[in-house]
């Protein structure tokens, strides 16, 4: 059956491909991004040259701007049945080296974004008591890497953010789940698009060489795994697609599809679950 699927951040990576891969499927997309006509005008004409895609402007870190898109594609469309919050940015760097601004701006787009995208589309989808909300986080948001730590802490927010609300929103019907990804060779992460990263260079320098040595150790050995592994980011949006295909009721709460992992991920996100239930208990019993 055809849905109306809303998608944040396809101008590039996942989102990009999730569109192309949704739209082929038969479903109606609405492709949200930045600069619609300006520094994106090309690839907002190229979706909206595809069968069942309509590209609308959306900045995640303005509310008038999120607000406005919701009430545009609810206007037109009537609902929205699926939402992917997609939109992020990636950033590395030394804690102490971050400025609060930097932080802020991270947390603005990965943690506050979604959050803005909930707001907008659950009216809409309480009253149709039906809903899916797929979140992207990261392979690594369960726990933490040195160098990567406000990017993994907005992530491990909306980790928090999809796991309390399925309970919340478990009597309209609306499932949430999160998807998440290992490496994989996107504009996230090729270099290709700038991330928000570490400001303070002289803070650095005093951590030098040690923090460049071990910066450099885990960046050669997360982009080998990700060429051994032939990382391929259409993975995603295949698992996108499979999440939207499954029958109501039947999705899990977390998705992992990060093949350089080789289980590990799977085994964590299992054993969480079986000590949260052991917690509950206790609070309950």
């Amino acid at each position: 059956m055809s849905k109306v699927i809303f998608i944040t951040g396809t101008s590039s990576g996942f989102g990009k491909l999730t569109t192309i891969t949704l739209s082929k499927a038969g479903h109606t997309i609405i492709a949200g991004m930045r600069g619609t006509t300006g520094k994106n005008k090309d690839v907002a004409e190229e979706l909206s040259a595809l069968h069942n895609v309509e590209v609308v402007e959306i900045d995640v870190t303005n509310d008038n701007s999120v607000s406005n898109a919701f009430q545009q594609t609810l206007s037109k469309y009537g609902k929205i049945d699926v939402l992917v919050n997609n939109a992020g940015v990636s950033g590395f760097g030394l804690l102490e080296a971050t400025s609060l601004e930097q932080i802020r701006k991270m947390f603005e787009v990965n943690f506050y974004g979604v959050i803005r995208g909930y707001q907008a589309v659950l009216p809409s989808m309480r009253k149709e008591k039906s809903g899916l909300i797929i979140n992207l986080t990261s392979g690594a948001s369960g726990h933490t890497l040195p160098f990567m730590i406000p990017y993994l802490a907005s992530k491990f927010g909306v980790e928090t953010i999809t796991e309390g609300l399925q309970a919340e929103l478990a009597q309209f019907n609306i499932e949430n789940v999160t998807i998440q990804p290992g490496v994989y060779p996107t504009e996230m992460n090729n270099g290709s698009k700038t991330g928000i990263n570490a400001d303070k260079p002289e803070v650095a320098t005093d951590y030098d060489p040690v923090a460049t040595d071990m910066f450099n150790a885990i960046g050669g050995g997360l982009f080998g795994k990700m060429k051994e592994f032939d990382m391929n980011p259409q993975t995603i949006a295949d698992g996108i697609l499979n999440l939207v295909s499954m029958q109501n009721g039947t999705r899990p709460l977390r998705f992992p599809l990060d093949a350089i992992a080789q289980g590990t991920d799977i085994e964590f996100i299992n054993a969480r679950a079986e000590i949260k239930e052991k917690w509950l208990a206790k609070y309950s019993g």
